[in-house]
C-alpha cells in the first residue's frame, strides 16, 4: 500500500530486521556446504539458549499461573468498595470499534459488560463503526439500544469515515475518530479526565465480571497510575471448542506467550484488549490513525511523551476473544496467517523507536537499549528460531561432505540435539497440562473424544512454531525491509454456537 516518503535513516532503521533474517538463512544455508562444522556449533549453541529459553518460559508461566488463581479468586468488587471509598468518581469509557461483525458477536459482547459487577451507570460505552459498513452498523446499534435500553451509563455511537487523509483504513483509525468523539462526550459532562478510565476492546472481548472493579483497585492502588497501562490476561475460548488444531495451538501459545511476559514488566507492551488512563489517551493524541498495530503502539506513544515515566501493569485477570474463523477449514488456515502476519507486523515499532529514541535525550540510554533489544531479538527469534531448530539444522548432515563425516563431533550431534529436544519438551508439557486448566467446559454436542484432542494436538507444535510462526514473521519483515508496507486485515469472526460470558466464570471456578 502506498505510505508517504520517509526519512533515509528512518528507511534504514525499517530494513536491519529483515536483513538480519535474510542473512542468517543465507549463511546458515551457505556455510553448510563449506563449513558444515561451523553451523553444527552454532546449532548446538543455539539450542542450548533455546533450552534456557524453555526453562525461561516454564518459570515465568508458573509465576503468572498462580497470581491468575489467585486474583480470580478474590472479590474485588468488595474489596474495591470496602478499602477505597474514592472509586465512585471513577468512569470506565470502553471503546468497541466494529466492523461487519454479525449481531450475535455483538450482543454477547455487550452483555458480558452488562454482567460487570461494576455499577453499569459508570460505564460509557462508544459504539465505533465505520462508513464502509454504515448500514450494517446502524441496523445493529439500533438492535443493541432496544436489548440494552437503560442497562449501561451512557450509549455512544460513531461512524468513522472513509478516505480522510494521512491514515490507513483499520481499528486505529476508527479508535481515533470515535476518541475525539469520546472526548467531547466526556467534556459535556464536565468528568474530570484523571477520574476516567479508558478500555480498548476487540469487539469479540467477552470480560471477566470483576474487570472493571479489579482494574479500579489497581488504578487506585499503583504509585503514579495516570503514567500506566493495565494488561489483562487474553484468552481465546469463545469458540476454541469449534477450533482447528493448528488454530487452538497458535492461540493458546499467545496466551501463555502473554502469560510470561506479564511478570516483566520492565519489557510489557499492551497488546489486544487492554485498559489505560484517559489523560494519557489526551495527552497523546489518541491512537495513531496510520499504522497497523495501534495496539502496542499506544504504549510507545505514551513511552517517549513523558520521556520513559510509563509503564504497563500486568492484570492477572482474563478477558476472552475468539479465535480466527473463516467458513472453512482452509480458510481459517488461511486466515490465522494473515492474523499471525498481522501481528508479527508489530515490527514497526522497531523502526518507530530508533528514530525517536535519537530525539528523546531524557530516556536513558540503557532504557532505550533494552527496549529495541527486546523488540528486536523476539521478532528475529519468532521469525528464525523454528526453522534454525527444525529444519536448517539438519542441512550441514545433508550437504556437508568430506572428512567432516568421520569427526567425533558430527556422528554424536544428533544425539545431543536429541537430547536437547526431549529436554525442551517440558515447555510444551506444561502447556498441555495449563490447556486442560484454561479451556470452558465441554459444550453440548461436543464429543469426549474431542478433549484428548485438546491434549495430544501440542504434538503438532513444530508444524504450527513454522507455518503460523516463523513464515507470517519472515514475510511481515520482508515486507518491511522492501518498503511494502501492510494494510490492516479484519480478522474474521464466526461461532458454530452461541458463546455465553459464563465461559470465563466457569473456568474461574474450576481453577
Amino acid at each position: 500500500m502506498m505510505m508517504k516518503s520517509k526519512p533515509k535513516l528512518y528507511r534504514f532503521f525499517e530494513m536491519i530486521p529483515g536483513s538480519l533474517i535474510w542473512i542468517t538463512l543465507a549463511v546458515a544455508i551457505i556455510l553448510s556446504f563449506i563449513r558444515p562444522l561451523w553451523v553444527l556449533y552454532f546449532i548446538v549453541l543455539f539450542d542450548l539458549y533455546w533450552l534456557f529459553r524453555v526453562v525461561y518460559f516454564v518459570f515465568y508461566l508458573s509465576i503468572s499461573w498462580r497470581r491468575f488463581r489467585r486474583d480470580t479468586s478474590s472479590d474485588w468488587t468488595s474489596k474495591l468498595k470496602a478499602e477505597r471509598p474514592q472509586w465512585e468518581k471513577l468512569y470506565h469509557l470502553i471503546f468497541l470499534p466494529t466492523y461487519k461483525e454479525g449481531i450475535e458477536i455483538l450482543t454477547t459482547t455487550l452483555q458480558s459488560l452488562a454482567d460487570s459487577t461494576y455499577p453499569k451507570e459508570k460505564l460509557i460505552i462508544v459504539f465505533a463503526g465505520e462508513e464502509r459498513d454504515r448500514e450494517n452498523f446502524l441496523q445493529n446499534a439500533a438492535l443493541i439500544e432496544e436489548k440494552f435500553k437503560n442497562v449501561f451509563g451512557h450509549f455512544i455511537k460513531t461512524i468513522h469515515p472513509a478516505n480522510l487523509p494521512d491514515e490507513i483504513p483499520g481499528k486505529g483509525s476508527n479508535l481515533n475518530w470515535a476518541g475525539h468523539r469520546a472526548r467531547e462526550f466526556i467534556d459535556e459532562l464536565k468528568i474530570p479526565y484523571e477520574d476516567v478510565i479508558v478500555s480498548s476492546l476487540d469487539i469479540d472481548t467477552i470480560v471477566h465480571p470483576q474487570y472493571f472493579a479489579y482494574l479500579s483497585y489497581q488504578y487506585l492502588t499503583v504509585p503514579n497510575p495516570l503514567r500506566a497501562s493495565y494488561q489483562p490476561i487474553a484468552l481465546y475460548n469463545n469458540n476454541i471448542w469449534d477450533s482447528p488444531a493448528l488454530i487452538r495451538i497458535a492461540a493458546l501459545g499467545t496466551t501463555f506467550w502473554l502469560m510470561t511476559e506479564l511478570p516483566r514488566t520492565e519489557r510489557l507492551f499492551t497488546f489486544s484488549s487492554h485498559s489505560m488512563p484517559f489523560k494519557a489517551l489526551l495527552d497523546v493524541g489518541f491512537w495513531q490513525k496510520d499504522i497497523v498495530t495501534e495496539d502496542s503502539r499506544i504504549f510507545l506513544q505514551c513511552f517517549l511523551h513523558y520521556n520513559g515515566d510509563y509503564r504497563v501493569i500486568p492484570l492477572y485477570l482474563p478477558v476472552s476473544m475468539d479465535t480466527v474463523t473463516s467458513g472453512n477449514y482452509w480458510n481459517s488456515l488461511k486466515a490465522l496467517y494473515y492474523q499471525q502476519r498481522r501481528w508479527a507486523w508489530g515490527i514497526e515499532h522497531f523502526p518507530y523507536m530508533a528514530w525517536n529514541f535519537l530525539k528523546h535525550k531524557q530516556i536513558p540510554l540503557r532504557r532505550k537499549i533494552k527496549f529495541l533489544w527486546n523488540l528486536g531479538e523476539g521478532m528475529y527469534s519468532w521469525a528464525t528460531a523454528p526453522l534454525l531448530i527444525f529444519l536448517l539444522g539438519k542441512l550441514p548432515f545433508l550437504l556437508g561432505g568430506g572428512h567432516f563425516v568421520d569427526t567425533v563431533f558430527f556422528q554424536s550431534t544428533p544425539f545431543m540435539l536429541q537430547w536437547l529436544m526431549r529436554v525442551a519438551m517440558v515447555g510444551m508439557i506444561v502447556s498441555a497440562i495449563l490447556t486442560s486448566r484454561l479451556l470452558p467446559p465441554r459444550p453440548p454436542g461436543v464429543a469426549f473424544y474431542r478433549a484428548w484432542h485438546i491434549f495430544w494436538q501440542w504434538l503438532l507444535l513444530p508444524v504450527t512454531l513454522i507455518i503460523f510462526g516463523s513464515l507470517p514473521a519472515f514475510d511481515a519483515q520482508t515486507r518491511l525491509l522492501f518498503g511494502k508496507y501492510l494494510g490492516f486485515n479484519v480478522t474474521e469472526k464466526k461461532r458454530k454456537r452461541h458463546q455465553t460470558p459464563e465461559g470465563i466464570q466457569e473456568i474461574v471456578a474450576a481453577n
